[in-house]
């Protein structure tokens, strides 16, 4: 069997340019969608037009139904070498003072509890403690993280924040097992998830304050993703690495 890669929300984005790169490296891709069906299948479809081979399957990551079901699928496709936890969710912009509990217990179960979620079950699948042959899982956290996203989004900076932790902790507790924990960092990328908040210009708009003068691209991201699930970075593990043009 082939080695498979998992990226949950797979279908747009930076996980559409991480699912098409994966790819192009001769890895079998299973392809995560929350909803838009007809994208995950038009990423299938690029990936078998070019000799590769990909399923779509539906998986919301705050359901643990939908994620058990993600990797079920995924053991039936071919054995796992790698998770891309992409999936998550970014709201309206507004201050802590104007957010409901409803708002921020989204926010955490999408992005932390269903990255978390995820990690576990491909834990089970990569770790020598299970049986498994190693492997790598990779965390898409945020610049936010960093810089708290005051007057806009403290909630996703502090989910991101928290997916920092997951991969620190979690890279130490499985560096013995053959499995290796890492994060990527995006700064400003243009992507769809800044018009699921409302502004679709955000990113292009704050392009003059990256020292770079420029917003990145989902390909520059899939470009590190690549590179760190590859032997290339076999000594890497427990670490977050920034792709924000010095952001």
């Amino acid at each position: 069997m082939n080695r498979v890669v998992i990226v949950t929300g797979g279908s747009r984005g930076i996980g559409r340019a991480v699912a098409l790169a994966v790819a192009a490296r001769g890895h079998d891709v299973v392809v995560g969608y929350a909803s838009n069906k007809a994208a995950a299948d038009e990423v299938v479809g690029q990936i078998e037009a070019g000799g590769g081979k990909a399923i779509a399957v539906k998986c919301d990551v705050g359901s643990e139904a939908d994620i058990l079901n993600l990797f079920k699928q995924a053991d039936q496709f071919g054995s796992l070498w790698a998770l891309i936890n992409n999936a998550g969710i970014v709201d309206q912009a507004a201050r802590l003072d104007g957010m409901s509990a409803a708002r921020l217990s989204r926010m955490m179960t999408v992005n932390v509890v269903g990255s978390m979620l995820c990690a576990r079950e491909a834990t089970k699948r990569l770790s020598t403690k299970h049986g498994g042959k190693g492997g790598v899982i990779v965390n898409l956290s945020s610049r936010a993280a960093v810089l708290g996203a005051p007057g806009q989004y403290i909630d996703y900076a502090a989910s991101k924040a928290a997916i920092d932790a997951v991969t620190t902790g979690l890279g130490r507790e499985l560096g013995n097992e053959g499995v290796r924990v890492v994060g990527v960092r995006p700064g400003l990328i243009d992507t769809e998830i800044h018009a699921s908040g409302g502004d679709a210009e955000f990113a292009r708009r704050l392009a003059n304050t990256v020292p770079m003068q420029r917003v990145g691209t989902p390909e520059e991201i899939a470009n590190a993703i690549v590179w760190l699930i590859s032997e290339d970075a076999s000594y890497v593990t427990a670490t977050t690495m920034d792709v924000s043009g010095g952001r």
